[in-house]
């Protein structure tokens, strides 16, 4: 097979790739939101 894999692994790989989207999306999503949070704590002089 293409690069020494059995055709089961390449299912394990595009099954990985596949449900890691949905995750990263949503990991943007709270790393934005987040970061958000923090600048607008940040705009009102509180000392941190």
């Amino acid at each position: 097979m293409f690069l020494g894999l059995q055709w089961y692994w390449w299912l394990v790989i595009v099954a990985v790739v596949v449900a890691s989207i949905p995750i990263k999306l949503k990991f943007m999503q709270w790393w934005n939101q987040r970061r958000r949070e923090k600048d607008r704590q940040g705009e009102w002089g509180d000392g941190q």
